[in-house]
């Protein structure tokens, strides 16, 4: 078992950015989750306070994370199909990884970025607490079909994409909520639908509490980046199409969830820019 690794001299429990950098050191899956769920309760019960403006020195080694899964390029990931429970466990530990990462991301934003309105954190300290859930439905499931997180190789997509936005809190936003992980909005219904063809409601009715949730997650990724932009003196669709650009964000392709998409806060432009590269008629109609 791989010892969890926290940074005892960053960690506060009265200050929630320096809680959240603790936990985000802190290298067991489980642990890591039950810290967040205590945090968002401190916090929500007046037990933590945010000090937004005070910057915290980082500490090496981020994120914290465990010996396994294995890191490996995409393309070396093998697919398997739906019909058996291992192929189901290799998609459910793969979604799994997505929301352990998904811990991170949302703990970094907290941690990194002073000077941002409390509510920034406090949003964000929300995200990792349901992040955290959605990753303990996964790793039940995966011990009902025999298996845990660690067992298969997984990438690091999001948390490389992390790495690239570290010195802007607005390329984070325009790049992590509002570009990778509203790609798991188009992802889930097609998921869904070949979990419940091979039987597997219980899975589908994971993913539907996923979904759900991770609407509001990009919707607060949309919301603060046009607070950002304002502030900034930005406008909103070019200076994402300019930090898309600058920071090699993976091209968008098709199917999208539109319905899910405009529920997140995107705006009908930016739906047109997506619905031009799929072919057909208008696939929001």
């Amino acid at each position: 078992m791989t010892r969890s690794r926290s940074n005892p001299a960053a960690h506060d429990d009265t200050d929630m950015r320096r809680s959240a950098l603790a936990a985000l050191c802190e290298s067991d899956p489980g642990a890591k989750a039950e810290a967040v769920a205590a945090l968002y309760e401190g916090y929500r019960g007046g037990v933590a306070r945010c000090l937004p403006d005070v910057s915290i020195e980082e500490p090496p080694g981020l994120p914290g994370r465990p010996g396994k899964p294995e890191l490996v390029e995409p393309r070396l990931l093998r697919h398997r199909g739906m019909q058996t429970e291992e192929g189901r466990a290799v998609l459910l530990h793969a979604i799994a990884h997505i929301e352990f990462n998904a811990i991170n991301l949302a703990l970094d934003a907290i941690w990194r970025f002073p000077g941002m309105p409390e509510q920034f954190y406090a949003d964000w300290l929300r995200v990792a607490a349901e992040e955290a859930r959605h990753f303990g439905l996964l790793q039940a499931r995966l011990l009902d079909f025999g298996h845990r997180y660690g067992d298969f190789p997984a990438h690091d997509g999001l948390w490389d994409m992390c790495a690239r936005t570290r010195d802007d809190v607005l390329a984070r936003i325009a790049l992590v909520p509002r570009t990778l992980e509203a790609r798991g909005l188009d992802a889930s219904p097609p998921i869904r639908a070949r979990l419940v063809q091979a039987g597997d409601e219980t899975s589908a009715a994971i993913l539907d509490v996923i979904l759900r949730d991770e609407i509001g997650h990009v919707r607060i990724g949309n919301d603060w980046f046009r607070y950002l932009c304002d502030e900034r003196g930005l406008e909103p669709h070019a200076t994402y199409a300019q930090l898309a650009e600058t920071y090699r964000a993976p091209r968008l392709r098709g199917p999208f969830n539109f319905d899910a998409r405009r529920e997140a806060g995107f705006d009908e432009d930016e739906l047109a820019a997506l619905a031009a590269h799929e072919p057909g008629p208008d696939p929001r109609r």
